[in-house]
């Protein structure tokens, strides 16, 4: 029997990626496949889905032509932008395989990379070109840099442009431009090659390279193929409803969150995706593109959740829209909607043309969620990771649980290994977006793919409709002397209800009698702190007071053997990975 209350929307079926890209150019080719900004502040420029395809097929081409075939590995080491785009779809429709890297590594862990991949060229923007250089010394696989110059001209670029390539390794490694790489591949179509629309493409050898962005752990090299990828965009686009949306591109496009969901996902369904010229202009971006669709990470859509209620206040409003509130959830129950009404300021502030908030990449206040979906946006979360493609299960538009991570995509099995008195256990996952592997890391492998499910690390428990309720991440569960598991984002959670708190870490120490103390390190909230305690600048020990009392106060609401013990006061924020995540330091 399914899990599923109501029938599963019905989206084409797509093998590959190159078939998936084939079917939405002719499908939407005078739809608007991008909105760029060669200019910031600019006007947006715009890309239709005819000349993507034309642009993919030339440059997959050149790439052939230039010796990327045989299943060559191509990094891409740049800032969100269309070469980017252009580029993963080239390289891994044709002869290569596609290597994203995170633009924000060191040039050593950029080194690592590289050569653990075994990358054969490495495609850079400008802003980088220093740091790609300095990274690809002396890696003996390594043959061609390209550099991306759509969006700029510079003395460096024109020479390259109109000189072609030139060495730039005593190894022989050669540089040459996008546009050139391009047009070469351009030429040889006209001359009636076809070899980027033919080449074979096998849907389950390994065709996408990722690295994991992981908090506590070295990054794992994480291998997926075009049946993998092709699964998650037909299994999610069968549970929530996306089409001829435009999709403001806000995340880093090397993590498979912004990758698939965000761009090949949109392309897959029609949808236009906008540029955004960076996270201080969020909401102009989301205005001018007329936005209907946001992928977030958990901290960007806190910000826009503060931000209104502390605009709601700054106008003493907070008894009106309440009131407003309770009047829209009553009308809701008769069946009338009339949230865009009454909300009207909230979504002209959102852009005025949001529909669809997507959260993911960690838990989420559920409280946000539905503040969201009363204010008339529909707002849902999802819960992957890079091994699943990235995504396991999801809300849907026609049912969902603000508490809850979703529900397994089609044709994948989800289940809580060894569950306790309570349900919880780890959960481990089955099916056809599970990754091949970790590239040449067989052990490891071995460690969280066994007789084909995938051990995820998660823990929590499964609800009575099939609903995934996530409690923590099994190598952060503090254990006490006697045996009781402590989940650190539980805490977390309670603390961070509290807005003078910006941010909050539990994690365990070892105390005098041999036990492990719960221990907390919080980043205030200085703004927040200083309207609290009407003072301006409050001292370090005022601080430390306050947050003790409110830590004593949460110690109130979960059992004796959770409380925190220690309060740590950080003046700085945490560290956070690309993907907004705190980097905890192993227990």
């Amino acid at each position: 029997m399914s899990i599923y209350k109501q029938p599963l929307h019905v989206v084409r079926p797509i093998k590959n990626l190159r078939e998936m890209l084939e079917g939405s150019v002719a499908l939407f080719k005078d739809r608007n496949a991008f909105l760029l900004k060669p200019v910031k502040g600019e006007p947006y420029a715009p890309v239709s889905y005819e000349q993507f395809g034309q642009d993919v097929h030339n440059f997959g081409t050149g790439l052939y032509h230039m010796g990327i075939d045989n299943k060559q590995r191509v990094a891409i080491l740049a800032e969100t932008r269309y070469e980017w785009y252009v580029s993963y779809l080239s390289i891994v429709n044709c002869a290569g395989v596609v290597v994203p890297l995170d633009k924000e590594l060191s040039v050593p862990e950029i080194r690592n990379m590289l050569t653990s991949a075994k990358v054969t060229a490495v495609i850079y923007s400008p802003k980088l070109r220093e740091s790609a250089i300095e990274a690809t010394k002396d890696i003996p696989t390594l043959k061609f840099m390209i550099q991306m110059d759509k969006f700029e001209d510079s003395e460096e670029i024109r020479t390259l442009q109109t000189q072609g390539p030139r060495m730039i390794d005593s190894l022989g490694v050669e540089e040459s431009a996008w546009s050139n790489v391009m047009a070469d591949g351009k030429q040889h179509i006209e001359q009636g090659d076809n070899i980027f629309l033919t080449y074979p493409i096998d849907p389950d050898e390994m065709r996408i390279l990722l690295f994991t962005s992981g908090t506590t752990d070295k990054p794992k090299a994480v291998m997926h193929s075009h049946g993998t990828i092709s699964a998650n965009l037909v299994g999610m686009c069968e549970m929530t409803e996306v089409g001829n949306d435009t999709c403001l591109s806000i995340l880093p496009l090397h993590h498979t969150y912004e990758c698939t969901c965000g761009f090949l996902c949109q392309i897959y369904r029609g949808d236009t995706i906008a540029y955004c010229e960076g996270l201080r202009y969020i909401m102009d971006n989301l205005k001018e593109s007329e936005t209907t669709l946001l992928l977030a990470v958990p901290l960007i859509l806190e910000t826009f959740h503060k931000r209104i209620w502390k605009n709601i206040d700054k106008q003493g409003a907070r008894k009106k829209v309440n009131f407003a509130l309770g009047l829209s959830r009553f009308l809701m129950k008769l069946g009338i909607d009339v949230r865009k009404k009454l909300f009207k300021d909230i979504h002209e502030a959102m852009g005025g043309h949001m529909r669809l908030i997507i959260a993911g990449g960690a838990a989420i206040d559920p409280k946000i969620l539905k503040d969201f979906n009363d204010f008339g946006f529909l707002a849902i979360q999802g819960y992957g990771l890079t091994e699943c493609g990235p995504i396991l299960a999801l809300n849907r538009n026609v049912d969902y649980k603000n508490e809850s991570a979703g529900q397994p995509l089609p044709g994948t099995a989800v289940k809580v290994l060894n569950p306790d008195e309570n349900g919880i256990g780890e959960f481990i996952g089955k099916g056809p977006n599970i990754m091949l592997g970790y590239y040449g890391d067989e052990a490891k492998t071995q460690e969280v793919l066994q007789d084909g499910w995938f051990h995820t690390g998660d823990l929590g428990y499964i609800d009575d409709d099939g609903f995934i309720i996530i409690t923590g991440r099994k190598k952060n569960v503090i254990v006490t002397k006697n045996g009781k598991n402590v989940f650190p984002e539980e805490l977390e959670f309670l603390l961070k209800k509290h807005t003078e708190v910006a941010e909050a870490v539990v994690s365990g120490a070892p105390d005098n009698s041999g036990d492990t103390q719960v221990v907390v390190e919080i980043f205030p909230n200085k703004e927040e702190m200083e309207t609290i305690l009407s003072k301006k600048d409050p001292s370090r020990e005022e601080v430390q007071a306050h947050m003790e009392a409110l830590v004593k106060e949460v110690n109130h609401q979960v059992s004796d053997y959770k409380a925190m013990r220690n309060v740590i006061i950080r003046d700085e924020d945490f560290i956070r990975n690309t993907s907004k995540k705190v980097v905890r330091s192993k227990n």
